[in-house]
């Protein structure tokens, strides 16, 4: 009889224990909160070079977002005016006009025929404030997974992120001046890296 007894004492205090695990573990759970993107107070800027020179310039977010799980990133999805593609390094209208309709045309970003371009996040990881972004990146109607080091800040105000990624425009076929699909282009060739630096604002 004191055997049963105890054992009985011996389960209650378990379930009783588990139950406050489970409660304290279900308080502690922070609910992810969406945060949309201010396309104003966002900026992407472009950098390009070739053999004879480089290019800088400039493209909007149309729209987008973040999830936060308390400071850790759970996904997010960002999409691009391609029409939006400005230069700012050429100074002589004429020659800006020529370059922006260019890089529009099918030789590189096909914009009338894909005027939007997409980046989805499939994983965040990292500590702090440093991450490693990985996530799908559409352009042309073709997508790629890339990932690349950012820096996320949050504050009451909102989430500020910034970061420098290198793409290799030759995985979305864009292939003008590129020494991967013409290898013998030699002082044409314009690189197939180019770089994005990305500085984003989103608030709830």
């Amino acid at each position: 009889m004191k055997t049963i007894k105890m054992f009985s004492s011996v389960l209650v205090a378990a379930l009783m224990t588990f139950n406050i695990a489970g409660a304290t573990e279900k308080n502690n759970t922070k609910k992810a909160v969406a945060y949309k993107v201010d396309v104003s107070k966002s900026t992407v800027k472009w950098h390009a070079k070739k053999v004879t020179g480089e290019h800088f310039g400039t493209i909007n977010l149309s729209n987008g977002g973040l999830t936060l799980d308390g400071n850790k990133i759970t996904g997010g999805t960002f999409e691009i005016d391609m029409n939006s593609i400005a230069c700012t390094d050429l100074t002589d209208p004429g020659y800006n006009a020529k370059l922006v309709g260019h890089l529009k045309s099918d030789d590189f970003f096909s914009v009338e025929k894909n005027p939007k371009a997409k980046f989805v996040v499939k994983k965040a990881e990292g500590k702090g404030d440093t991450y490693n972004i990985t996530g799908d990146l559409t352009i042309k109607g073709i997508t790629n997974t890339i990932t690349f080091p950012a820096t996320v800040k949050t504050d009451a105000n909102g989430v500020n992120a910034t970061a420098k990624i290198v793409l290799d425009r030759s995985k979305w076929d864009i292939r003008y001046g590129s020494k991967t699909f013409f290898p013998n282009i030699g002082d044409k060739m314009i690189n197939d890296d180019f770089e994005i630096n990305l500085a984003l604002a989103a608030k709830k």
